[in-house]
């Protein structure tokens, strides 16, 4: 049984129909992410934040998995390796496409957290600066489980661990341009693990990988978990 870790990011979502955090060069209808994902942002304008972060959640209630996540559902489902996966996305499409647990490093969409308890709940509705946390029932603190830029992404300790003792780290669908995730095919190296990206086009990490396969996810991981699964 192979130790597998998996990154992915927005590439794997990007065929389902979810924009990715640099189209238009960087902003997302037309906002700058430092008026839209960052704690001061939040702070200055929460009204615009919420607006923001709820035309997202309404898009991806219109989209669906596609063959790239449902392909890695169907690894997970497998008892022959043992799979971590780490997501940069904030959406849940992993999910749906059949992955039962997932880290997501920089948060989720369908989440809320309170800024004053730090309560964290589902979340599939509107947000706004009026809402009551349920647990400490203060309004004007309720905003997005979602790390934005300035905050700590989630599970790295956990994430230093398993990429400490893995066979074979994957990256699907993400650039490597941030950090710590661009960062973690060198900790896998280190650890001996052999390293593959899959993506679009090569990227400017793409030299840190043993080997590099060029597609749409929505093919490639297909075929790459047909391999696993066969060998």
């Amino acid at each position: 049984m192979a130790k597998i870790v998996i990154l992915t990011g927005a590439g794997i979502s990007a065929e389902s129909g979810l924009k990715t955090f640099r189209d238009d060069g960087g902003l997302w209808e037309g906002h700058r992410v430092e008026d839209v994902a960052t704690p001061e942002a939040f702070g200055r304008n929460a009204s615009l934040v919420h607006q923001f972060y709820n035309q997202r959640r309404r898009d991806l209630a219109k989209v669906a998995p596609n063959a790239a996540h449902r392909a890695l559902g169907t690894l997970m489902a497998s008892s022959l390796h043992e799979v971590t996966i780490v997501t940069q996305n904030v959406d849940d499409l992993h999910e749906r496409g059949g992955c039962p647990s997932i880290w997501h490093m920089h948060g989720q969409l369908l989440k809320k957290r309170c800024e004053w308890c730090g309560a964290v709940s589902d979340c599939s509705e509107d947000l706004s600066q009026d809402d009551r946390c349920s647990e400490c029932e203060q309004t004007g603190g309720m905003r997005p489980d979602i790390v934005w830029f300035g905050e700590m992404p989630y599970f790295l300790e956990k994430i230093d661990g398993v990429l400490s003792d893995c066979d074979l780290f994957v990256a699907i669908g993400t650039s490597g341009a941030v950090y710590p995730a661009g960062n973690f095919v060198n900790l896998a190296r280190l650890s001996g693990a052999r390293t593959l990206e899959l993506n679009l086009v090569r990227t400017d990490n793409s030299g840190n990988f043993d080997e590099v396969r060029e597609g749409p996810a929505s093919v490639k991981v297909g075929e790459w978990v047909e391999e696993i699964l066969a060998d």
